[in-house]
């Protein structure tokens, strides 16, 4: 068989349990549930460093934050004997990997790197970024140009995704109509590049949709279309185990979220809702220019996200914790011509295995600091045992470690150097801390995070005479973050 096209398609900050098909009784998603349904799910999959950055390189390199440098959105932070090029320490990006194995690459929407312009070897790449700190990031953002060439009537708006700062976690409604968002954009895009062709070569192509991530501002009608009165409420444990996590807080804090009722959690979770069956409607545009190309079924799609959302639960918001509503990410592998349709699979999966699905498709698998599930699927490979989660540089306050089995999870945090353990068999929503209950679990997947950082040099400082270093408890000082548009010399309210 020949090279499959293949299709990269990844939201920002979507939940792993905000898809229909996949039990969500709200959410109407039925382009979703066609990748669901045209092949496979994987219930336990991760990011496992969830934050933008940290997860966007994963994805492009196959490596893990102890080969990238990236353990938060700062960063890199690198060992003496790390190479100071990115691709020299982790290999060839994924785009210039595959264009090396005969594929046309394309990649559109946001890319989130670092620099805001680095090269990653797309043959074409479309950029949309959320932020822009320079007028030079301003004119090199196609999407923001394109509303600047095509559409000069919406020129005003100062930031074209909604409002941030203290309107992080407010209801909104998108200030340009459903057609010109950049949702809309990107899908457009991606059907010009899907229909493109004419040299004979398969494509490899990403698309990367800013949202479901906040500002919550979907355009009309989706801001109404879900009453935030049929929405839950946030779920919530004690506020000893919600916040053990010093982080939770102190970024609650930094987006204008430290005091949301539940009515305001509802109505954010309606908006929230309402931006993700937009985004459905934009996936459908691409999947019916996949369905409609005389080589559908040779066509691989995976769909995945950076990271997840609190959405209140835990009394959180945001991402940066190892919860599952923050951690655990929608992964959906379909190829009609290879794989199983509309089966589900329980396999410890993370955006890192990416790299190896991709390659492996396409003839010649490198499954880097990841591994190889499609070779799981063909029962060619041992499923993992243990699935670890990073975030924060090592040795410092902010590392924390999650390690996660068949049946639980443990996560160990720097900070106070606290445990947590969760049964996940019996306690989806991680509500009974178990660190206490359980000391054989605890001791067992603890030596598992051990063992696993002294494979790695480059996080030898997060232990101290072998054993998971800690610190003295100590909560940061507050601060609020201000998210303007700074190439537009907006960096501040005008008042203070």
């Amino acid at each position: 068989m020949k090279q499959p096209n293949i299709l990269l398609i990844m939201c920002d900050q979507l939940r792993a349990d905000s898809i229909g098909a996949l039990g969500n009784g709200i959410v109407r998603t039925p382009n979703m549930d066609r990748l669901v349904q045209r092949g496979l799910t994987y219930n336990k999959a991760y990011s496992t460093c969830p934050v933008c950055v940290p997860a966007r390189y994963t994805i492009r390199t196959g490596r893990e934050p102890y080969t990238t440098g990236y353990y938060e959105n700062g960063g890199p932070h690198l060992s003496e004997e790390q190479p100071l090029d990115p691709e020299e320490r982790c290999g060839d990006y994924l785009p210039r990997t595959m264009r090396a194995m005969g594929y046309r690459t394309f990649g559109v929407g946001k890319f989130h790197t670092n620099p805001w312009n680095e090269e990653l070897g797309y043959d074409v790449q479309l950029r949309s970024e959320e932020l822009m700190d320079t007028k030079e990031q301003w004119r090199g953002d196609d999407y923001a140009r394109f509303i600047a060439d095509h559409h000069p009537e919406y020129s005003h708006i100062e930031q074209l995704h909604g409002e941030r700062t203290d309107m992080y976690y407010m209801p909104q409604t998108s200030p340009l109509p459903a057609a010109l968002t950049v949702e809309a954009w990107a899908a457009d895009r991606a059907v010009e590049q899907i229909r493109a062709g004419g040299d004979g070569r398969p494509y490899f192509g990403f698309v990367s949709f800013i949202g479901p991530h906040p500002p919550l501002a979907p355009p009309v009608p989706f801001n109404r279309m879900y009453n935030p009165d049929a929405m839950p409420n946030p779920v919530r444990g004690d506020l000893e185990t919600d916040f053990m996590d010093e982080q939770l807080a102190w970024m609650n804090y930094l987006i204008w979220a430290e005091d949301i009722d539940d009515p305001r959690a509802r109505a954010l979770k309606a908006r929230y809702y309402g931006e993700i069956s937009y985004i459905d409607q934009c996936l459908g545009k691409i999947l019916d220019a996949v369905e409609s190309a005389p080589d559908a079924d040779n066509t691989l799609i995976v769909f995945v996200s950076d990271h997840g959302d609190h959405m209140g639960d835990h009394r959180a918001w945001q991402k940066e914790s190892f919860f599952e509503a923050s951690a655990r990410v929608p992964f959906l592998v379909s190829w009609p011509a290879r794989l199983p349709a509309g089966e589900s699979r329980d396999d410890l999966v993370c955006l890192t295995d990416l790299f190896a699905i991709f390659t492996h498709a396409a003839g010649s698998t490198q499954t880097r600091d990841g591994v190889d599930v499609l070779a799981g699927v063909a029962k060619q490979a041992a499923p993992r045992e243990f699935l670890f989660g990073w975030y924060g540089r090592p040795g410092t306050p902010a590392f924390k470690v999650m390690v996660r089995d068949k049946d639980w999870k443990y996560i160990y945090l720097s900070n106070g150097g606290r445990e947590q353990l969760f049964h996940l068999k019996e306690d989806q929503n991680e509500l009974v801390q178990l660190a206490e209950l359980q000391p054989e679990t605890l001791s067992r997947l603890r030596q598992a995070a051990v063992d696993e950082i002294n494979r790695h040099e480059a996080m030898a400082e997060a232990l101290a005479v072998g054993r998971l270093r800690s610190f003295p408890f100590e909560a940061r000082p507050l601060v609020r973050v201000r998210q303007f548009n700074a190439a537009r010399g907006v960096d501040d309210f005008m008042v203070n």
